[in-house]
């Protein structure tokens, strides 16, 4: 089963969250995280692991071979190519690596040669295996790191999977969350909190995905986003309250069941919960 944590803003919680799912779910759990341009889990486990770079395929050009003829800027949806004359400019950082401009070259002047895009990790904890990437500096595709890390799921046989999706609404946060048995929605009772839940919940409907919403800092604001979850029958699965010792807690590296391991229950509680509404919608 695959669980992904997401949020239509940054700092609601779903790090969290996260790590408070994969602590309560088994030994035989994966801890994802998603959130290639800011990864964080592993701080909290204070524990190096293994990592390997992870590359994309660009175009090399090779300019003896090349007629002008211009197929390869033509054929490039994100102006990663310019053809000037019988030459091409080549950047770097618009190519997505997708390689159509080399298939539709004549004259075999393009070929495709790595470009390291960020690295890929995994560390073994007591309660899960954490699966994470950090992109590198100056790189601006996360999508394509993303799906490496995710990829290497199939590399162990889990039964349950934490997905950490990076904050917002735009690729990366889709490419985390495709494939996912359920999404957990993180949200605050605020108005901004409500207007990036909303932002979710209509890309959630476009993948299809079903979803739950965790409301964090509950008794902070009010009650708009329970008003706007019942009127889009999505559950409220859980609240946490707003709590000093846990935020003083969370700065010093401690998890959230750390600092208040009475939540405890209620997030085993959860995950049966998610698991309920999993089954559910297999049957369908």
């Amino acid at each position: 089963m695959k669980i992904a944590i997401a949020s239509g803003k940054g700092g609601t919680g779903k790090t969290t969250m996260a790590l408070a799912l994969a602590s309560v779910a088994g030994t035989n759990t994966l801890l994802v995280d998603c959130d290639v341009e800011a990864p964080n889990c592993h701080l909290f486990g204070k524990k190096e692991g293994e990592r390997e770079a992870v590359f994309i395929s660009m175009p090399f050009f090779e300019k003896s071979l090349c007629t002008g003829c211009k197929a390869c800027s033509k054929m490039c949806q994100f102006n990663a190519i310019a053809v000037l004359g019988k030459s091409v400019l080549l950047f770097p950082e618009l190519c997505h690596g997708c390689g159509g401009c080399v298939r539709v070259c004549p004259t075999g002047a393009l070929t495709e040669i790595p470009r390291k895009i960020g690295e890929a990790g995994v560390t073994k904890y007591e309660d899960f295996v954490l699966i994470d990437g950090c992109l590198t500096i100056g790189q601006a595709l996360s999508p394509p790191l993303i799906r490496s890390v995710k990829n290497r799921i199939d590399d162990y046989k889990a039964g349950t999977a934490i997905i950490d999706s990076p904050p917002g609404t735009s690729c990366p946060m889709v490419v985390s969350v495709r494939g996912a048995d359920f999404v957990l929605l993180v949200t605050e009772p605020t108005p901004f909190g409500l207007h990036d839940l909303t932002l979710a919940v209509n890309t959630l409907k476009e993948l299809d995905l079903p979803c739950g919403v965790i409301i964090n800092r509950a008794d902070s604001g009010n009650d708009q986003v329970k008003e706007f979850c019942k009127k889009e029958n999505i559950p409220v699965m859980l609240e946490i309250p707003n709590r000093r010792d846990v935020a003083e807690a969370y700065s010093r590296g401690e998890t959230l069941l750390q600092a208040a391991p009475e939540l405890r229950p209620k997030f085993k509680e959860l995950l049966k919960e998610v698991e309920n509404r999993v089954g559910k919608e297999v049957k369908k």
